[in-house]
């Protein structure tokens, strides 16, 4: 028995926004001091190490559960099962529901129990329940989907992972310009065909690393002070990623028992251009490669950051042939790759 994808779908927002639409920020430090220099010079800095140059934000009346129930909508009618024999409904977030203008998280019912909702299931033993991982939430929600089909407790799995950044950014700070929106997901079923998933790795760092990622307060020191925003250490996540991510890969490929050879596609978390580029070239050098060329299908630099949904919504966009010279072919061996707060990492290994 495999267990295989077999429909993909994705919603990316409508909302297209520049990096010119900064240029009128106030930017602070994370002591509350003015960031230093114009933010012509911020914009175009943040421009060369991260790849961005826009990103999508969700309408106005939109929710991170609206999102998720589009894309899984589009899973489902890509792979052609009746949404009733589902087993699992698996949704990857982190910030449930912030409304339009709205600082308070709403997470009850859960997302996964919303999806479920409107997509009109009835079948009670179609058990919903949320991921809250980090950005590699999505590929988690892959990982326990298929161990619950090896166990015998499904044969279907729909795993979505949706968020909205938008809505919980400082725009007083710098690295609010690297978040966006947008939701994917994925139909998993048990298949009398060779394929799907043949190994995975995944792995919390707490020890030292649990506040690489965090909630804090604005940078802008006349800011209401009770209200937190999604904050990070780039230079901490940099570095921890550059070692941990590789490595993980690695082992994920060695247990597959495939060859680096073999491997056709990386489908990496999207979260920066800089950052991706160099996981992929260490992994490759683990194995004493140069990265092949088309290796690593990329949408950072349109899409930005959008947490749990860069990777499934890249997946998306790859088979539906929407990303120019990237393609999927029968028997291709992928992996799907991601590091975010925990600080969380995993790993699968796919064969198409």
């Amino acid at each position: 028995m495999s267990i295989k994808i077999t429909g993909t779908g994705s919603y990316i927002p409508n909302v297209i926004t520049k990096n010119a639409d900064f240029h009128q920020h106030e930017f602070y430090n994370i002591d509350g001091s003015t960031f230093p220099g114009d933010n012509e010079s911020t914009i175009q800095k943040f421009k060369a190490i991260t790849g961005i140059k826009e990103r999508r934000y969700l309408d106005d009346n939109l929710n991170t559960s609206e999102m998720a129930i589009i894309a899984a909508q589009k899973a489902i009618e890509a792979s052609g099962i009746d949404p009733e024999t589902l087993d699992y409904i698996i949704v990857a977030h982190n910030y449930g529901d912030v409304k339009f203008n709205c600082h308070q998280s709403d997470t009850v019912p859960s997302m996964a129990t919303r999806v479920k909702h409107h997509l009109r299931i009835k079948n009670p033993s179609c058990v919903g329940y949320d991921v809250l991982f980090g950005c590699p939430g999505w590929i988690e929600g892959l990982i326990q989907a298929q161990a619950f089909i090896r166990a015998g407790m499904a044969k279907k799995c729909l795993v979505i992972g949706a968020e909205a950044l938008s809505r919980v950014v400082d725009k007083h700070d710098r690295d609010s310009m690297i978040f966006s929106d947008g939701a994917g997901a994925a139909v998993l079923e048990s298949s009398e065909e060779k394929g799907g998933i043949l190994a995975h790795e995944s792995a919390t760092y707490a020890y030292n690393e649990a506040n690489y990622i965090y909630f804090g307060k604005s940078n802008n020191a006349e800011a209401p002070q009770d209200l937190r925003y999604i904050k990070m250490n780039g230079r901490k996540i940099y570095e921890f990623a550059l070692v941990n991510v590789p490595k993980a890969m690695k082992s994920c490929l060695e247990k597959s028992g495939k060859s680096i050879k073999d491997l056709k596609k990386i489908f990496i978390h999207q979260a920066n251009e800089k950052m991706d580029d160099a996981i992929i070239k260490r992994f490759y050098n683990l194995h004493g490669l140069d990265v092949p060329e088309y290796v690593t299908p990329m949408t950072i630099q349109e899409l930005g950051n959008s947490s749990v949904a860069t990777v499934p919504t890249l997946l998306d966009l790859v088979i539906n042939g929407e990303i120019e010279n990237q393609e999927l072919k029968d028997g291709d061996v992928m992996i799907f790759a991601s590091v975010g707060a925990g600080m969380n990492i995993n790993a699968v290994v796919y064969q198409y």
